[in-house]
């Protein structure tokens, strides 16, 4: 049987339907009744009556019908839908019947032939079967996985297409969770060669048959897809990976089954720094002993010269983290030195660091801005990681305190402020929601907040906190429009204002982008 293709245009009401003869269903027509007996009139009416609970009963049913089949949508289905824009995960999204449609690949003012996989009351997701009319945004991929692995979202879209609908998801986002229809949005930052720029890959390991891969799994399943080439990621980067696999078949060192739960070596680091070209590695294993250590450690500084670090971390647990609490250093820095602008930064393989450092001094320099600094502020950074953003600051401020509550970046970061020669930054490990109200009680109040938070956002106890402390100046930095919007609104009602918000695309060929807001006192 064919299949059914909904049109999502108007439906037209059908007339009433006649009958084989042609006539009108009962009902349908009106009736004069005539003078006559009132027996007769009695029964005339009781016909009447029954005609009319006939109709009614018809048109009920046929309204429930048409209702039925104007509302409800079944997975299986076939769509026809127009893209209004870009959704905040890089997918298309169009209505149908009043519902949201979210489907992956297609692009703005495309028309799509779409079979719907997923009912929601509120939406619906689908897939494209084919495309009726196409954008002249779209480009083909070059990526051979693209659309599998999962990693980009936006690869078949012109990148100037890219940025014009990253500004439109930010605006849509302010309009949506914090009511406001005109933001003073910046144009955005763009890249101008928007590719391989990651320069750090963390990829799980695995096996095709005999040879060993290395990649991101499939999304909703344990597919492995080897990446190999990725063409977001560092040259560097890619040559490293490529390497360490063919060691470790070389050598023979099993990787991890996870089904089997046999074999050593779960994922693969490497990261490259870009101001030197040199490379980190490290080895993440399911077991507390890496196979054949000293001869695979040979084998690789004989593969990369480049390389000045050979770790092993040790991750046993089923949990979803990439990196396991011990890390060993089998040969080489413990360290690697990076760079952005004038600020030395030394990375600890488990450290985090921007992965995108051109793009990242953009966003700094629009952070510096933003903070407005003269040289007799204090400066209070949350969430400040490995103190990046803090010591970007420190040089134009009276002191910086930076708050962070994972130890091992607290250290990073006060070693980066040794490396770098800043003695006015100072780190505390601990919650900023706690530390703020406690230094304000002493007399100790920011005239500058920062916070750069995870896509969730600012925790509510810290947005009550900051609105208590009244810093003059608030420094937004967001990966995540919804939850920066969301965040925005309660400080909106909190006594700020929103000057500017400053987009910056630290990840071209992704849906992610960040921004850079200041928010001012109003009094």
């Amino acid at each position: 049987m064919a299949e059914k293709v909904h049109n999502q245009g108007k439906g037209h009401k059908p007339k009433a339907a006649a009958d084989k003869s042609g006539r009108k269903p009962a009902g349908a027509l009106s009736t004069r009744l005539h003078a006559a007996h009132p027996k007769q009139q009695q029964q005339g009416k009781l016909q009447k009556a029954q005609g009319k609970e006939r109709k009614a009963g018809r048109q009920q049913r046929f309204t429930e019908k048409s209702a039925a089949s104007a509302e409800t949508v079944k997975t299986g289905d076939r769509i026809v839908v127009t893209i209004k824009r870009i959704g905040i995960n890089g997918e298309g999204v169009g209505y149908y019947r009043r519902k949201a449609v979210f489907i992956e690949g297609a692009l703005p003012n495309e028309v799509v032939k779409a079979k719907v996989v997923k009912v929601e009351p509120g939406y619906l997701n689908a897939e494209i079967t084919e495309i009726e009319k196409r954008s002249p945004q779209r480009q083909d991929p070059p990526c051979p996985v693209y659309g599998i692995c999962g990693g980009c979202q936006l690869q078949h879209m012109t990148y100037e297409s890219q940025l014009q609908a990253k500004e439109e998801i930010i605006r849509e986002s302010f309009q949506r969770y914090a009511k406001l229809q005109e933001l003073p949005l910046r144009p955005i930052l763009g890249m101008d060669n928007p590719w391989g720029y990651r320069n750090k890959a963390q990829l799980q390991a695995g096996y095709d048959g005999e040879d060993i891969v290395a990649g991101l799994y499939a999304a909703g399943s344990h597919r492995l897809i080897d990446i190999s080439g990725c063409p977001i990621q560092h040259p560097v980067v890619n040559h490293a990976i490529e390497q360490v696999k063919e060691a470790l078949e070389e050598l023979r060192i099993p990787v991890y089954n996870e089904r089997t739960r046999e074999g050593a070596i779960r994922t693969i680091v490497a990261r490259v720094g870009q101001a030197t070209g040199h490379v980190q590695l490290t080895l993440i294993t399911a077991t507390d002993r890496l196979p054949d250590s000293r001869r695979l450690v040979e084998e690789i500084r004989k593969r990369l010269p480049k390389v000045i670090t050979i770790a092993h971390n040790i991750h046993k647990g089923k949990s979803p983290l990439v990196f396991g609490n011990k890390t060993v250093v089998l040969w080489g820095e413990e360290r690697l030195e990076e760079s952005l602008g004038d600020v030395r930064f030394a990375l600890s393989p488990r450290a985090f660091f921007q992965l995108n450092p051109e793009q990242t001094v953009k966003l700094y320099n629009a952070v510096q801005e933003a903070a407005g600094l003269s040289g007799s502020e204090l400066v209070v950074d949350a969430y400040c990681g490995t103190g990046t953003i803090g010591l970007w600051l420190a040089p134009f401020a009276h002191e910086v305190r930076g708050i962070e509550l994972i130890p091992e970046a607290v250290l990073d970061a006060r070693d980066n402020a040794k490396s770098t020669g800043v003695d006015n930054a100072r780190f505390y490990e601990g919650r900023a929601e706690q530390l703020l109200p406690e230094w304000v009680g002493r007399g100790i109040r920011p005239d500058v907040v920062v916070v750069d938070p995870p896509r969730t956002g600012c925790e509510r106890p810290l947005l009550d906190a900051i609105i208590k402390a009244k810093p003059q100046r608030l420094v937004y930095v967001s990966c995540n429009p919804a939850t920066l919007a969301k965040d925005c609104q309660v400080l909106l009602g909190g006594g700020y204002r929103i000057e500017w918000v400053q987009p910056v695309d630290m990840f071209p060929q992704t849906a992610h982008v960040e921004c850079c807001s200041l928010l001012v006192r109003k009094d």
